[in-house]
């Protein structure tokens, strides 16, 4: 029962709370009035620089589609951490569901494919448990094993299955599927047309706003409206219920829930086979809804970015769908426009960097305040001094947007105190 894969265990849960813990999260307000900021911002940032499409109704469309992956691998990293396992394998699990969606989905119908690859998912999320609950193994450690699992099972099943027969004479090869048909999308017809209108005429801030409006009502999946209720059923089930109570307890002190009657073990599989299952589903978007084909490394590194997500959403699911947002917008941008729109947002970032100066000299923070200048003034001089930025640095968008907000939210951060730490029944006796 207490075998592990390494020399030295996991540390273990800890016996006592102890500490408040953390700091006060973010109020509705505050959140409402940073978007609300973020929103001017952008909007003057495109009348300035001309840059049309980064408010657009087709760049929030293409946003929507690709926060939609993300948010679910983030949302599968929550419950998983919130009942106190860390997660690094959520991009192995996406793999699995982009692989097993695409095989199911072009032999029968996609919505049969969705399910496969939550199944998919849902069997990285159990060997996780299995390894992490049951082997005391390290979580980092069977995390990559899964990821590279993945990759491997994938591979070799793609050759075995895609490569010949019906497969080969309907477009498969080794490193993609045959192609499956389209999952419904939904368009409000009436109201998209009246904000397309709007949109058109580039007013400040009411265009931005009607473009922003008509991106989420415009040629949405059925899928994606799925991933926006289970990011709500999400917050209900894990803040609203007594089962996400003693869900939450065993990330939080798995010893005091064990002396409640909560069994700790039960509930932390069925949060990590949950967390596979919605990664999965998020693989699973990528190979049916994003491009109805499997190809061989097409997560790209979400499952990473969807953890990202989540510890920027500090571990909840509204600052998590923020993030999968955030992420999402970035890397449709550098799809859609290229070096101009990113070039135009160098504007916004030396903005950023100012805002961010002024609050930690407000806060006497003065070294991170006059950092925060020094690069604030590099930007500008790069913004100034360039009318576009190189190839390289454009496809790098999305995981450049990841570093920073990471590292502007970390002092704001809490993880469930017991989050990755070995748990075994009855060490608190």
């Amino acid at each position: 029962m207490s075998a592990t894969a390494t020399s030295t265990p996991p540390p273990a849960a800890p016996k006592a709370a102890g500490g408040k813990g953390g700091r006060t999260r973010l109020t509705l307000p505050w959140i409402l009035l940073i978007v609300a900021g973020g929103l001017i911002a952008l909007s003057a940032v495109r009348v300035i620089t001309g840059a049309q499409d980064l408010t657009s109704a087709g760049q929030i469309s293409a946003a929507l589609s690709l926060a939609v992956p993300i948010g679910l691998a983030g949302l599968g990293g929550l419950w998983a951490e919130r009942a106190g396992v860390v997660n690094i394998g959520l991009e192995g699990m996406m793999i699995l569901g982009t692989f097993f969606g695409a095989w199911a989905g072009w032999q029968s119908d996609p919505w049969i494919g969705i399910l496969a690859g939550i199944l998919g998912g849902m069997f990285g999320g159990l060997l996780h448990a299995v390894a992490t609950v049951t082997f005391g193994v390290d979580h980092i450690i069977s995390g990559i094993a899964i990821n590279i699992l993945a990759v491997g099972v994938t591979t070799y099943f793609a050759k075995l299955w895609f490569n010949s027969g019906e497969a080969a004479a309907k477009g498969g090869s080794p490193k993609q599927s045959p192609p499956a048909d389209d999952i419904t999308s939904i368009t409000v017809s009436g109201l998209s047309d009246w904000l397309a209108d709007i949109e058109k005429h580039h007013w400040f801030l009411i265009s931005d706003i009607a473009g922003i409006l008509g991106g989420l009502v415009t040629n949405v999946s059925l899928v994606t409206i799925l991933a926006v209720l289970l990011v709500i059923g999400t917050y209900f089930v894990l803040w609203k219920t007594s089962f996400g109570l003693r869900l939450r307890s065993c990330g939080e002190n798995p010893i005091a829930a064990e002396s409640l009657g909560v069994n700790v073990y039960k509930y932390k599989y069925i949060a990590v086979i949950v967390s596979g299952g919605l990664a999965g589903l998020g693989g699973a978007f990528l190979s049916l809804v994003t491009s109805h084909i499997y190809n061989e490394g097409q997560t790209g590194g979400r499952g990473y970015i969807g953890l990202a997500a989540m510890i920027f959403g500090n571990w909840r699911p509204g600052g998590l769908a923020m993030g999968a947002g955030l992420f999402g917008f970035a890397d449709a941008l550098q799809l859609r426009s290229g070096g101009e729109s990113v070039h135009a947002l160098l504007l916004l970032l030396f903005a950023v960097l100012v805002v961010l100066a002024a609050w930690k000299a407000y806060k006497k923070r003065w070294i991170t305040s006059s950092i925060s200048i020094v690069i604030g003034v590099g930007v500008l001089i790069w913004y100034l001094g360039t009318t576009t930025v190189p190839v390289e640095f454009v496809s790098a968008t999305p995981y450049v947007v990841t570093l920073l907000v990471l590292s502007l939210s970390a002092q704001r951060l809490r993880m469930p105190k017991a989050d990755g730490m070995r748990y075994r029944k009855g060490e608190g006796k």
